[in-house]
């Protein structure tokens, strides 16, 4: 009888958990869970194993696995459960009536394994009606699980795809990793403060996206992007600090989509917060914007032709702000070993689309044609420059 009970709840909770994180669409609140246990865990052993390595390339690739493999391990337990618990019904249901096991514990856990899987070899079959019964519902519920997560993954890459989508734009608008100091001037300087609203509305719906597919399937957390200098976190910062700075001091954006957006995104980060049981951390880190981060802002503005309010209460509401979502997304970055942009981009790095042979002519012709500032001995010296392997592939033509 034990056995029988220890099996039954081992099934109940099994088929309990993959109901919630398959096909229940909602948030579940209870604390203690298969899943989340499992993620916890199993993640935490992930991060001991990438700190081998140094920060670089090989961590990033190595930590970008983690997503697809535990959901692969994950199926692979929830599996492993159904035929344990399966396996134990059946060896308990042989005994129904006094009667002495046909097989033992072994043989049972493989004929639960050969029904699971609907093979039906026939080597081992259930004599009793309860072990026949047992069987039915087991085939039943292999070959519904495994119909479930056929389905699943599908959904799963595209609710991936929707959000990556969004982090790439940014490459162009905000730079990589993106800033919101690079976003507010690139588009300052090309006329486009009109535009704004549009892009900060398009974010609020990112946001609402992101909060309902991640809190409803938590493993879409640890899947990372495709460049190491973006992350879906990178460019929530981004987005929450343009949205601060147009509410603090830039006087040329309207400020109602920025606190429409602001709300939503800043919602997105304390329920991920929650559904990681992450919390802020108890020392202080370095501040993302620094004095030096601060005066090179205000430089950027006014060379784009951004109006600031330079009142002398405007860096400490400016810092008011920041300390309503910055610590809980500083323990964000630190569970998932993602760092967060500056407020200002440290260095000239080029985009990802500047990258590559004549990327630097690219921008160079780009940055004209949107400014007007085009001429002929422009388009000529973008024509003269070739890469070093064009002048030789064109060397070895003429010979």
């Amino acid at each position: 009888m034990a056995a029988l009970l220890a099996g039954a709840l081992v099934i109940v909770l099994v088929l309990q958990d993959a109901f919630e994180v398959m096909l229940l669409p909602r948030r579940v609140k209870r604390r203690y869970r298969i899943t989340s246990a499992y993620f916890r865990f199993a993640w935490a052993g992930w991060v001991m194993l990438a700190r081998v390595l140094s920060p670089g390339p090989r961590q990033e690739r190595f930590l970008g696995n983690f997503g697809p493999l535990s959901m692969t391990l994950l199926f692979a337990f929830w599996a492993i459960g159904l035929i344990a618990g399966f396996g134990l019904v059946q060896w308990s249901a042989q005994q129904i009536g006094g009667l002495p096991p046909a097989v033992d514990l072994a043989g049972s856990l493989y004929l639960s394994g050969v029904t699971f899987f609907t093979l039906g070899y026939g080597d081992i079959v259930p004599k009793t009606p309860p072990g026949q019964f047992a069987a039915v519902v087991e085939a039943g519920v292999g070959f519904g699980l495994i119909a479930v997560v056929i389905g699943y993954l599908p959904v799963l890459y595209q609710l991936f795809s929707r959000r990556e989508t969004h982090v790439i734009q940014l490459d162009g608008r905000a730079g990589s990793p993106p800033t919101a100091t690079t976003l507010l001037t690139r588009h300052a300087e090309g006329d486009g403060l009109d535009k704004l609203d549009d892009l900060l509305r398009s974010w609020e719906v990112w946001g609402a996206e992101l909060l309902e597919s991640h809190l409803a399937y938590p493993m879409l957390t640890y899947y990372r992007s495709q460049h190491d200098d973006q992350s879906w976190l990178a460019a929530l910062a981004a987005l929450l600090d343009t949205c601060t700075l147009v509410l603090v001091g830039v006087e040329d954006v309207k400020p109602l989509q920025a606190r429409m957006t602001f709300a939503m995104l800043r919602q997105v980060v304390l329920e991920m917060a929650r559904s990681l049981h992450v919390s802020a951390p108890c020392e202080p880190r370095p501040s993302r914007l620094s004095q030096e981060h601060y005066d090179a802002m205000l430089g950027a503005f006014t060379r784009a032709g951004l109006t600031w309010n330079g009142s002398d209460q405007s860096r400490e509401t400016l810092a008011a702000v920041r300390a309503t979502y910055e610590p809980l997304m500083q323990g964000l970055a630190e569970h998932l070993l993602t760092p967060l942009p500056p407020f200002v981009a440290d260095d000239d790095t080029p985009d990802h689309w500047e990258r590559g042979p004549r990327g630097i002519i690219a921008r160079r012709l780009i940055d004209a044609l949107a400014t007007g500032n085009l001429d002929d001995s422009a388009v000529a010296d973008a024509a003269r420059r070739r890469s070093r392997g064009g002048r030789l592939r064109d060397r070895l033509v003429r010979r």
